[in-house]
Formats: structure tokens, sequence, C-alpha cells
């Protein structure tokens, strides 16, 4: 077998699996979600739900990566010789594949928003007339595009650096960066006139909203923000050094998923409070709606930039890891150099994300099942694809793999976590595929509340 890299140390690790779990949902949709279902009580459901669903299939998804030493693919093959488990490797590899695609077009208008608020082209305009650009941004389809590709030939450039000078390296100088700017922004927060209203609707509890549809939402929340079911927890998992504590690794990367979003959440409401805007804007929160918040805000210019720039560094360190599934693939399964894989992989995807611009102007014709490319491909990862490879994959561990095998892999080799393994087993083997399946039949209309 193929000797693997590893993350150089335990920081890198937390590191880049943080990084692939802190992307842009982090920064807009937590924190207006959060308030739409009762503010500190839907906080702790999610919590609870991170605590008991998210983190062990968090830590099945290392398991299985470190105890293979290979890829989503290659993963398992070697747990599982000429049987169709092997499928699920498949299927995080059109995830990631499909995901990737849009999700660079969405880190494009981060960076056409960044140069914006470089060169200060918001002064002077109105909200009406900033959300009239960015729809004449995106309905041109030929300037997205070249955002896109730039954003796509940056993550392959820390891709095609490797694993401990690429991936590493990078994600432990971006992400205190992302910690840095979101500090800046909430002590700024603190000073607006609207702060107590923004921490009031973070975290005012409102029990009265809590109901079974809710309780969906928070599960499903833990569960895509922490980047399960498409492989990239698998893949980081197996750069994991063998003698590293796995348990405190993917505590650690929880603990960091969940404290950005409720400080996006700190930094951002209060701000909204402040104008009177409506604070369950979605992604117009981001695009149309903060951009004219900062120009009413002393230090405008700084505030808007900082915001972009943390917005893109979150893009980017998530935008990495789904990459690096694609990049084990090709230079393990197909015996690729890394630099041909980060090329090839970059070249596929920028032509796909360029179909995906372009299916989102006006007069485009590329359409499938009444959807343009973009909304498309959103769609099919989230509600189908993603929440099928982690109940595949918590089937698999709780119901086909050694138990043996996975408890040695989960405690270390008996040195971590032996006292909670059983805990652990049960929630992997009984809770964890019945409320995957609910989030399924929520996702696709099947079950309503």
């Amino acid at each position: 077998m193929q000797k693997r890299s590893t993350f150089g140390s335990k920081f890198g690790a937390i590191a880049a699996a943080a990084g692939s779990a802190i992307g842009l949902g982090n920064i807009w949709r937590f924190p207006y979600v959060t308030g739409e279902n009762g503010g500190a009580a839907f906080i702790i459901i999610y919590l609870i739900c991170t605590i008991a669903i998210g983190l062990p299939l968090l830590l099945t998804e290392f398991s299985i990566g470190r105890f293979t030493n290979r890829n989503v693919f290659g993963a398992f093959k070697v747990l599982k010789p000429r049987s169709k488990w092997s499928l699920i490797g498949v299927l995080g590899i059109a995830t990631a594949f499909v995901i990737l695609s849009f999700y660079s077009v969405v880190a494009g208008w981060t960076m056409n928003f960044l140069a914006e608020s470089v060169i200060n082209n918001f002064a002077g305009k109105n909200s009406s007339q900033i959300q009239e650009g960015f729809g004449g941004f995106v309905a041109s389809g030929w300037r997205p595009i070249i955002w896109s590709i730039m954003f796509i030939a940056m993550t392959a450039y820390i891709i095609i650096s490797g694993v401990e000078k690429g991936i590493e390296r990078y994600n432990k100088i971006l992400m205190p960066v992302l910690l840095v700017i979101l500090l800046i922004l909430v002590v700024n927060s603190a000073f607006l006139s609207g702060f107590k209203d923004g921490i009031n609707f973070l975290f005012s509890p409102d029990f009265s909203k809590i109901n079974g549809k809710v309780v969906l939402e928070a599960l499903g929340q833990a569960f895509f923000s922490l980047s399960l079911g498409m492989g990239t927890m698998i893949t980081y998992g197996s750069y994991i050094r063998s003698n590293d504590n796995m348990i405190s690794t993917a505590g650690s990367v929880a603990l960091t998923d969940t404290i950005i979003a409720l400080l996006a959440g700190v930094a951002i409401f209060p701000a909204v409070f402040s104008f009177g805007i409506n604070p369950t804007s979605g992604p117009d929160l981001v695009f149309i709606t903060l951009p004219n918040i900062f120009l009413q805000m002393p230090g405008s210019y700084f505030l808007s930039v900082l915001f972009f720039t943390l917005l893109l560094i979150a893009a980017l360190t998530s935008s990495v890891s789904i990459m690096e599934v694609l990049a084990a693939y090709c230079t393990e399964e197909l015996k690729m150099s890394r630099r041909r894989a980060g090329v090839l992989i970059a070249g596929v995807i920028m032509v796909i994300s360029s179909m995906c611009c372009i299916s989102q102007m006006p007069e485009s014709s590329i359409r499938i099942a009444g959807m343009n490319l973009f909304d498309l491909f959103d769609t099919l990862s989230a509600n189908y694809m993603m929440i099928f490879g982690a109940f595949l994959t918590t089937l698999f561990a709780g119901w086909f793999w050694t138990k043996s095998k996975l408890r040695g892999e989960f405690t270390s080799g008996g040195k971590y976590g032996v006292k909670i393994f059983p805990v652990y087993y049960f929630i992997v083997k009984f809770v964890s595929p019945v409320m995957i399946s609910l989030i399924f039949l929520s996702q696709i209309g099947l079950l309503g509340f």
C-alpha cells in the first residue's frame, strides 16, 4: 500500500478539520436559523444534537480513515474487499465533485464583494442599488465565471502543495486569522446601539417555538456543519497520526465549529438590529444587506474588507477539504502525481462551475428538472447525497464493521475513551441511522410536523 502523508501535529489536524467544517454556512446560516427557531432554546438543542449525533459520526469517519490510511473509495475497499460497500466511496467522491462545483460559484461571489470593498465601490449606494448590482453581477454570467475560476485556482494551489506543506500549513495560518477577524467584528458590535437586541435575538430562549421541525432543523445544522457524509472527514482522518487522541481532536473540531458560528451571530446581528434590518434575510443578509449596513457605520471601509476577508477564508478552508477528497482518490487509486491530479480536478471543476454560472443567466436554457444547474447541485448534495452517504457510513460502522476493530481505532489501541466506547457504539448502531433517516424523510417532504 502506498505510504500516506500525515498531519505533522495535533494542532494541524484540528486546524485542517475545523477549516473543513467552518464554511460560509457558519457565518450567515447558523445565526439566522438560530433566530428563526427559538434563539437559545434552539442552540441548546443544536448542542445536544452535535454531541449526541454529529460528534459520533465525525468519530466514525475519522476511525474509518485512520484505520485504513486510504481515501474515501479505497477505505471501503480495504474494509470490505470485493463488496458493494465501496459504492459509499463512489458516492463520497461524486458528492465532493457536485458540492465543489457550485460552492466555488458562491466563493467567487465572495471574492467579488471583497474586491468591491477594497476599491470602496459600495460608497454612496443605497440598499436597492446594491441589490441591483448583485443581481446584475450574477446575471452577467462571465463575471462570476472569472471569480470562480480564480478561487478554484487558489484551492488547487494549496492541494498541489501537499498535505503537510499545503493543507496543514495554510489552515494553521488561515484559521487563527479567521478567529482574529471575527473577534474584531465582535468587539465592534459591542459598541453598537443594537448590541443588546442582537444578543437577545440569539440567546434569549423561546421554548414555545420548539417542535419536531425545529429539532430536525437543529440536527440537520449539526450534521451539515461538521462536513459529514461527503468523504472529507474520512480523508482527513487518514492523515491523523496513529498515536493522536482522536476523540480529543474530534471534540476540538466540533467545539471550534460551534464557537465560530456563535461568534458570527454576535458579530452580525447587533449591526442588523442597530439599523432596523430584517434579521432572517438569509443569503441576502451577506451579499445585499450587510454592505449597506457597513456604509452606515464608523470605519465602514475596514469593516467591509474584514468581513468579506472572513467569508473568503471560511470558503477557502472548506473547499480545500472537498478538493482533497478528489485529489486523494486520484493519487492513490489512479496513481497520478499530486500536481497532475490538482490540475486535472481544477480544470474539470472550472468547466462545471462555469456552467453553473451560465445557468443562472436569465436567458440560459441550462435547466434540469426545472432548476438551473447551480440550484440542482445544491439540492442534490444537501437533500440527498450527503445524507445518504452519512446513513450508509453509520450503518456500515454499526452493523458490518468488526466491533473490535472499530473499538481499537476509536480508543487508539485502548489509550483513550475506553469507557465511553459502549455509549458511542450504541449511538452509531441504533440512534444515528434512525435520526439520519428522519432528516432525509424531512428533507424530501415525507415527514412533516
